[in-house]
């Protein structure tokens, strides 16, 4: 993650931290994977979401088992930048 990224998840709402810290370490997830894991309402994580494909550290992909939903993950330039010390 550059430090822009970094600066960029730092001014985001608690809720947004928390949906991306589920993501880093239960990988991808669908909304409701991340509203189970989180136990915030689908309401919260839908906005979460928003916040952090805003600030370009999570990717959307379609979910192959089922089309209706997407599958959410971290970036790989973010998952690059944690693992660089």
């Amino acid at each position: 993650m550059t430090e822009s990224d970094e600066e960029g998840i730092a001014d985001l709402p608690p809720s947004a931290k928390l949906v991306y810290k589920v993501l880093e370490y239960d990988g991808p997830l669908t909304q409701k994977g991340i509203v189970e894991e989180s136990m915030l309402s689908a309401r919260t994580v839908r906005y979460a979401l928003e916040r952090l494909d805003e600030a370009e550290v999570i990717e959307e992909d379609v979910y192959f088992a089922d089309a209706r939903q997407n599958l959410y993950e971290i970036t790989d330039e973010a998952t690059q930048a944690e693992a660089t010390p």
